[in-house]
């Protein structure tokens, strides 16, 4: 049985299931296989293996050099040689890859009410934010994560580390925020990760030895992952923001509509490399997954987009960890890329279909308003405020609402109503079904918003399934 370092710890950072640490099998992942050293590779000169973190600082270099190399080729080529892919997969990841930047620019364009747009960013920034701490372990649900980001979560006192948490990644994602908002260039540094990483642990119970914001001083087995020498951390951290802040990822001249798939990769790539230097002794996870966030956003993702690869990992973690797991017993980088991206592209999918529904409540919303026109007696505001929430509790609910409940669907409704006779609701009701508005259903009643779809339907959209 082969001895383990005083200090060697499982990370609950890298995101592979605990299991027994074990010396066999420990394998640095790493850059490009065109850049890349063989596993066990020896040194020439003394014909011993080289050490892990000898072995990495090689590849990481090789692999700024090979991306450099690769700056002015097809973007095919360029995948080939920045991330060591097989040609059939590396066409996967660009084709899942545009498909990304395409609906993220449908997302982007969208045309909400001022209201619904401030709500969609609510629900995003909440699904990620609870996402990238719950793969850590934090159990807050996303509308407690909501309560955190409006300042209006009380805990008790067994639980309130928890929302430490979330409030720790929320201050260092306005942190990147508003240093992109200052500089949109604003290059990558290993300062600016330490600093992350400070924020996120801020406050919160951390094993002995590890300092926040600080590289870790003691060697890290997760899983069957050995990280490199606490001794390389720095070195290699300054190798990856060097090449992030490099040409590696720019588009080509000539074809400028391929920088949205290459920020795809860079980010991911970025998250990928992190964990595997796993240079701070807790919060790994949770920096990568913030570096990430903030390529998306340099790159010009709309905000609630940036959040979706967070909460793919997190609604797919056993997978994240099996991808993450397999890329670094196979030194490949590609299969996690496909991963990511078919996960961000399918997020996206989902919250175009948010948009989408939004957008039709928003038309025939503004329709009702249309249809009543002018005539805003007592009566007509009754009736408008009536048809709106039941064509709001249709949908919520997906199925017709009952005439008994009416009367208290609303607390406007429950006041208007409070005075009148059971014939004041008929009488309501029959009106607006002469209008054209509600339609009487088996169950109870519905919106008549057939115009409106068939409307949608023929202009298509910006929305459309390409």
């Amino acid at each position: 049985m082969c001895s383990t370092p005083n200090r060697r710890r499982r990370s609950r950072e890298h995101p592979e299931p605990d299991r027994v640490d074990s010396c066999a099998g420990h394998r640095a992942a790493a850059p490009p296989r065109s850049a890349r050293l063989r596993v066990g590779q020896r040194d020439a000169a003394s014909q011993r293996p080289l050490p892990e973190g000898v072995r990495v600082q090689r590849l990481l270099g090789g692999a700024l050099a090979a991306a450099r190399n690769q700056a002015a080729r097809p973007f095919r080529h360029r995948l080939v040689g920045t991330v060591g892919a097989d040609f059939d997969r590396a066409a996967i990841a660009h084709l899942v890859a545009r498909e990304a930047k395409s609906k993220s620019e449908h997302v982007g364009k969208a045309l909400l009410s001022p209201e619904a747009s401030n709500e969609l960013m609510q629900v995003y920034l909440a699904k990620g934010f609870m996402a990238t701490t719950a793969i850590e372990g934090n159990t807050l649900s996303e509308e407690e994560v909501r309560e955190a980001l409006s300042g209006q979560l009380v805990l008790p006192t067994s639980r309130q580390y928890l929302a430490r948490e979330v409030e720790n990644v929320i201050a260092a994602y306005n942190l990147a925020k508003e240093e992109l908002e200052q500089d949109p260039d604003v290059p990558f540094s290993s300062d600016r990760l330490r600093e992350y990483n400070r924020l996120i642990l801020n406050g919160l119970e951390v094993e002995e030895g590890v300092v926040p914001g600080e590289f870790r001083s003691h060697s890290v087995v997760v899983g069957r992952y050995r990280a490199v020498p606490a001794r390389d951390c720095e070195h290699l951290l300054d190798h990856l923001c060097e090449w992030l802040n490099g040409d590696a990822f720019d588009a080509p001249e000539d074809n400028p509509e391929l920088a949205p798939p290459l920020a795809i990769v860079k980010a991911v790539v970025a998250h990928l490399y992190l964990a595997w230097i796993h240079p701070f002794g807790d919060g790994n996870g949770r920096t990568a997954r913030l570096l990430e966030l903030q390529i998306l956003l340099q790159a010009g993702f709309p905000l609630a987009t940036c959040q979706l690869l967070s909460n793919h990992y997190n609604q797919t973690r056993t997978e994240y960890y099996r991808q993450l797991d397999r890329a670094s017993k196979s030194q490949t980088e590609t299969r996690f890329i496909a991963y990511a991206a078919q996960g961000f592209v399918d997020q996206l999918r989902e919250q175009l279909g948010v948009i989408r529904r939004q957008q039709f409540e928003d038309r025939w919303e503004q329709f009702v308003y249309q249809t009543f026109g002018q005539l805003r007696t007592e009566s007509d505001d009754r009736r408008l405020r009536l048809v709106l929430a039941v064509s709001r509790g249709y949908w919520r609910g997906n199925e017709p609402v009952p005439r008994r409940v009416m009367e208290t669907i609303t607390p406007e409704l429950a006041k208007a109503y409070a005075t009148k006779t059971g014939k004041t609701m008929t009488r309501d009701l029959n009106a607006i079904e002469k209008m054209g508005l509600l339609r009487r259903v088996s169950g109870g009643w519905r919106p008549a918003d057939e115009k409106i779809q068939q409307l949608q339907q023929g202009l298509g959209g910006v929305l459309a399934d390409e």
